[in-house]
């Protein structure tokens, strides 16, 4: 599995983003995360700690993305979106709202063209604060990868008390202004076989995106090494077929393979 070594990094070619300049808030050495997901790039989720501890400070995170930012501008280098997404949850540093805002100043000094994203669990929505801080931003892209509450808890996993239904609830309250990223696979995990892409889970999940009205849809499978190993990719034909249905509801849909 993958671990990111710095706090700025790329940028890199993203299926979803184009030219990304990545951001990690989380530890270098650790993933620390609210999920641990079943397909995760970065591996299993073995710190259950997210306290404060483990996170540099915003000073730091500020530092190391304005070094990167001038070199990149030095060097004429494009980017298109500054991605928060890295070893774990973004939204989990405690100075989370204090790094968008700084981070927003000199974006607009270096690439006030960029937009900003942030690749998000949605575990953290219930803190007011960290919604605020999602809303400054170009795209928060929040996760759900199912509309089954048991789907839910058996792909994410979740390290943290915390149900689908607190999730939904808490991404109601952006009001539509965000971008929906859903994982679909299927495979077996703990001698249980599921597919997300069922008839029963994607009604489910089509329910539940009508209630949200994501501004758009984002649908990919698996592209890396997965800690679970029972786990098949659903290809862009079949995601095409669900992507149908998100834009019957009127819905924006894009697919990544």
């Amino acid at each position: 599995m993958f671990l990111w070594e710095s706090i700025a990094f790329g940028p890199i070619h993203s299926r979803r983003l184009g030219s990304s300049l990545g951001i990690n808030v989380s530890p270098t050495d650790v993933k620390i995360c609210s999920f641990d997901c079943i397909y995760c790039e970065c591996g299993w989720t073995l710190e259950k700690d997210i306290t404060a501890t483990h996170f540099v400070s915003a000073d730091i995170v500020i530092q190391a993305i304005e070094q990167k930012l001038q070199k990149c501008r030095e060097d004429n280098t494009h980017i298109d979106s500054i991605t928060f997404s890295g070893n774990g949850e973004p939204t989990l540093h405690p100075q989370f709202g204090e790094i968008i805002d700084r981070l927003i100043v000199i974006r607009d000094k270096y690439y006030p063209h960029a937009e900003i994203t942030c690749l998000s669990n949605a575990t953290k929505l219930q803190n007011a604060d960290v919604r605020a801080a999602l809303l400054k931003i170009d795209n928060p892209m929040l996760k759900l990868d199912a509309g089954l509450p048991e789907l839910y808890t058996l792909i994410n996993r979740p390290t943290i008390p915390i149900t689908m239904a607190d999730t939904v609830k808490g991404i109601r309250a952006f009001q539509g202004n965000f971008i929906m990223q859903s994982m679909f696979l299927k495979g077996e995990i703990d001698g249980v076989k599921f597919d997300n892409t069922s008839e029963e889970n994607v009604s489910a999940w089509l329910k539940v995106l009508e209630e949200l009205k994501p501004r758009k849809v984002v649908l990919y499978s698996l592209d890396r090494e997965t800690p679970a190993k029972q786990l098949v990719k659903v290809y862009k034909a079949d995601l095409e077929k669900v992507a149908a249905r998100v834009r019957a509801l009127g819905i924006e849909a894009q697919v990544f393979e």
